[in-house]
């Protein structure tokens, strides 16, 4: 799941993105609203974390704005604000929930659970694959980093496959099956176009099991 983060305070911005990092989900952070507003308008996101009081556009302004531009993606907001009358408007511009500074980590990954038993969110398509690289099923496109990357047919049939069987062992046989479509392939050659995957690849992210076939890292 990709999500962005407005949070101008960079320490708390920082923790909380390297904690959902961690819990798998691709994150983008801005301490800027309208930067954060630039970044929505060019990108595709499937969660907002809004801190309210940022510099140039304030959360609740920026969810305003992106309604008026019929962006709809759910919202969590997070903030020190106690005023009810600003967590009624957040409310009233359709965030899913609220949480109030400060809050454990784990806490906020409840809401998101809780969001997400809630949302119309469908991002299960979306793997990733290491820190960096994210896979989508979908689309059967693999990023780095947020930036795509250019495969060939087999380099992306292989990848797809890694993708698809992220706790299973890969053999030459699923290889031979779902990238060469059964075709009279020895393992040599399997092993020569896996070999050029790795290449390409800025992480080790296959391993060899002698004798068996690969497996994700």
């Amino acid at each position: 799941m990709k999500v962005l983060l407005l949070e101008d305070e960079l320490m708390l911005q920082s923790a909380i993105e390297e904690y959902l990092i961690e819990m798998c989900y691709y994150v983008d952070s801005y301490e800027d609203g309208e930067e954060a507003y630039k970044a929505i308008s060019n990108g595709s996101y499937d969660l907002f974390i809004f801190d309210i009081n940022v510099p140039s556009l304030d959360g609740l302004s920026l969810l305003e704005t992106l309604q008026k531009d019929k962006i709809f993606v759910p919202t969590i907001f997070i903030s020190a604000i106690t005023e009810i009358e600003q967590i009624t408007k957040a409310y009233e511009l359709g965030c899913y929930d609220y949480l109030k500074k400060p809050f454990h980590l784990k806490e906020l990954t409840l809401h998101i659970d809780r969001l997400l038993s809630m949302a119309p969110i469908e991002c299960k398509h979306i793997i990733r694959l290491s820190k960096m690289y994210t896979y989508d099923l979908q689309k059967k496109r693999l990023t780095f980093d947020g930036v795509e990357q250019t495969l060939t047919l087999k380099q992306s049939q292989i990848i797809n496959l890694f993708a698809s069987n992220t706790t299973r062992v890969v053999d030459f046989d699923m290889l031979r099956h779902f990238v060469w479509n059964d075709a009279i392939v020895d393992n040599a050659t399997i092993r020569a176009e896996v070999h050029r995957v790795r290449q390409i690849l800025k992480e080790e992210l296959i391993v060899t099991l002698k004798g068996v076939g690969y497996k994700l890292s």
